[in-house]
């Protein structure tokens, strides 16, 4: 690789050296600003565990993220020869956003505190996008250059999961400086364009995607500081308008019943600061959790269907979601793809960085009623979760408050799965993820972007076995640029909610699953990682090539 990205490695170890011994010595700790606590569970410098403060659930409303807005042009304007396939897919809409410090109140009884953010805001706004329409986003980094706290103010955002080239899919070492900006290139067409031409195949459409930062050895803080949003595809299917007339449309839930909630938990301070823990290794769990950024808010809804689009944002959490009345959820999607069909669940499970759109439909409770949605999943540390409470934290209240005319539906079929071909398989890969001597390794080795761990040829196919041989860490495990399909968990047939398009698979303590994967259309650097964000952080990420 090149000798930038060799010294940037070099930098950042010394980057994390620093922000440790800055740690030891307590001058992260600052008023009013996100803080940074050692290994041991205390602040820098304060010498006492940290602990939120009793915060009362459902007073605040749940905040719904902005919708992202097109402006008319950039300045300078877009390098074309920057971009894979540029002039074949030129944007037609060009977005304008600042990663800069904001203000926040993650409750009605906390102070207001500074955030990290796109467009100063946390969720950052929310992006609309459809297929065949490609799109150019420029990201300025507009964070202060001195920093106190975690984290670290230079940043390269992945848009996760969508199928780019690699110059625009956020490497972690392609990271820019404050005062700085990166273009990026979202041609937002189908995986598998060039061998279904005219538009690619439509079973590989994607359509709950978020994006965050992606900073090499700093993605946890960042992330945690309030770096993510959401971004959202829809095609002649998924349309983004039950109302759509075309006999193709799936008239699913739309607009202000199509509900993006990030879920993420924190710690907090006195004076209502979010504060983290860079150096537990196993991974940072908080005591209060958030929605949408905002501690247990509540949501007034309408007697009628919802789409509801759950995104574990981390950092090391894992959820499972059940209801408070018993009720069943019907999930639709799995990470970014619709299923085949419509599953009727009791519960839900997300590891961090999966995602599931499920369908609420309040239509059949009074007026008045109460719902709310549970995390029953405990889980102590980083390492993992453990087994299911009999009641479980309540996230989020849903408020029947209001009749409302419905003309939503669920279709009985989703999205066919494109068909797993093992004729086409060139090879097979293992990959172990495991922790040495305190040190997160994939096949025993920590990343190093100068070394590339499978070089792979375009147009070709191939099965990747992951195996988890530790029985104390779980890890959720992400692919850039190309989903997958689960072939089997353990020796043993693909559970039903597993039978999808994915590009994050759970691998608990013990457990080995195989997967089959495409590689299409673009070429370069790709990723493979845990996303426990801590394991990413300190080792656990390799680099694969894409070649011609």
């Amino acid at each position: 690789m090149s000798d930038t990205d060799d010294k940037k490695n070099g930098f950042q170890r010394r980057d994390v050296l620093k922000l440790g011994l800055v740690a030891a010595g307590g001058a992260l700790a600052g008023t009013g600003v996100a803080r940074a606590y050692s290994s041991g569970g205390s602040y820098s410098g304060s010498g006492g565990t940290v602990s939120s403060p009793t915060l009362t659930a459902f007073v605040d409303p749940l905040p719904i993220p902005p919708v992202a807005q097109s402006v008319a042009a950039l300045s300078p304007p877009p390098n074309p020869a920057a971009h894979q396939r540029y002039n074949e897919f030129l944007p037609q809409k060009f977005y304008d956003i600042s990663q800069r410090e904001g203000t926040h109140q993650f409750h009605r009884d906390l102070p207001a505190t500074t955030i990290w953010g796109f467009n100063g805001m946390t969720p950052g706004p929310t992006f609309f996008a459809r297929y065949g329409e490609p799109v150019l986003v420029r990201f300025r980094n507009n964070l202060p250059a001195s920093n106190t706290g975690y984290g670290i103010p230079s940043v390269i955002t992945h848009l996760h999961n969508a199928h780019n080239a690699s110059e625009s899919d956020g490497y972690t070492l392609d990271y820019y400086e404050v005062g700085q900006f990166k273009d990026h290139h979202y041609p937002n067409v189908l995986a598998g364009y060039d061998a279904y031409p005219p538009s690619g195949d439509v079973r590989e459409a994607l359509s709950t995607l978020w994006y965050h930062d992606h900073r090499v050895d700093f993605t946890a803080p960042n992330v945690y500081r309030g770096l993510a949003g959401f971004y959202f595809l829809f095609d002649d299917f998924d349309t983004g308008d039950e109302n759509d007339p075309s006999p193709r449309a799936s008239r699913l839930p739309s607009g202000e019943f199509d509900v993006p909630l990030i879920f993420q938990d924190r710690r907090f301070s006195a004076d209502g600061s979010a504060v983290f823990d860079q150096f537990d290794l196993n991974g940072f769990i908080g005591d209060r959790f958030c929605v949408n950024g905002k501690v247990q808010p509540f949501f007034k809804v309408a007697a009628r269907k919802y789409r509801l689009r759950l995104l574990n944002g981390g950092p090391s959490r894992f959820y499972e979601f059940f209801l408070s009345n018993g009720a069943s959820f019907t999930q639709i999607s799995s990470d970014g793809n619709l299923l085949p069909a419509p599953i009727s669940r009791k519960s839900i499970r997300l590891g961090v960085a999966e995602r599931a759109d499920v369908i609420l439909d309040f239509s059949a409770y009074p007026l008045g009623t109460q719902i709310t949605l549970d995390n029953r999943l405990q889980q102590s540390s980083g390492r993992g979760p453990g087994g299911l409470s009999s009641t479980g934290t309540p996230l989020l209240r849903f408020e029947v408050d209001r009749p409302a005319r419905d003309f939503s539906q669920v279709p009985a079929k989703l999205r066919e799965l494109p068909p797993v071909n093992l004729n086409e398989v060139v090879t097979t890969r293992n990959w172990t993820f495991d922790n040495q001597n305190g040190a997160w390794t994939i096949n025993g080795r920590l990343f190093d972007s100068n070394r590339v761990d499978a070089t792979v040829k375009r147009g070709t196919a191939e099965i990747w076995v992951l195996t988890n041989p530790y029985r104390d860490w779980s890890h959720p495990i992400h692919i850039h640029f190309e989903e997958f399909q689960i072939i089997s968990r353990n020796g043993q047939a693909t559970p039903v909610d597993e039978v999808s398009r994915k590009d994050v698979v759970r691998l608990a303590p013990g457990e080995q699953v195989k997967i089959f994967m495409r590689f299409r259309d673009f070429t370069g650097r790709y990723l493979m990682h845990c996303h426990n964000n801590i394991h990413e952080d300190h080792g656990m990420m390799l680099r694969w090539d894409v070649v011609a």
